[in-house]
């Protein structure tokens, strides 16, 4: 079985919509890969993100704003013969948006995206304290580029 590529921006909306963290990897510096896991929100083809003022991927995002977002949910091991290693594989549903970070200094702008990522996890509303909100750093991913991949299903 082959995998199968995802074309419609539909599909590749709903693998996101499933999934609960995505994996952002970037470039340091010296060229080094640096992938980490995040809690995220989307929405109208942007991947919004939060995370403390300060830190390693700050450092970098602010030298070298490109990244790459990964996505991937519905794994389910399947085989053709119990017996034979070969024929065992992984199904999935993938994808993978190249884009860049922009960071978000307006307050209400990040209130706006803090409730994106809220709405990945919950259908409840929040409410949130201004020192909480001028303290956290959000940003989104102008996305580019999606490249999306379905493996069994």
């Amino acid at each position: 079985m082959k995998s199968r590529i995802l074309h419609l921006q539909e599909e590749i909306d709903r693998v996101i919509k499933k999934c609960d963290a995505c994996y952002m990897g970037m470039v340091d510096t010296s060229g080094n890969p640096y992938v980490i896991p995040m809690n995220f929100g989307y929405k109208s083809g942007e991947i919004f993100l939060h995370s403390a003022q300060t830190g390693k991927k700050i450092d970098i995002l602010q030298k070298n704003n490109q990244v790459c977002v990964a996505f991937s949910t519905d794994h389910e091991l399947r085989w053709q013969s119990e017996k034979v290693a070969c024929s065992y594989g992984m199904k999935y549903r993938s994808v993978v948006a190249f884009g860049k970070v922009v960071f978000i200094e307006d307050y209400d702008q990040k209130v706006d995206a803090l409730n994106v990522i809220m709405s990945q996890y919950t259908d409840r509303e929040f409410s949130y304290n201004a020192p909480a909100v001028k303290d956290v750093n959000v940003f989104k991913v102008v996305v580019e580029k999606f490249e999306g991949k379905a493996y069994g299903y």
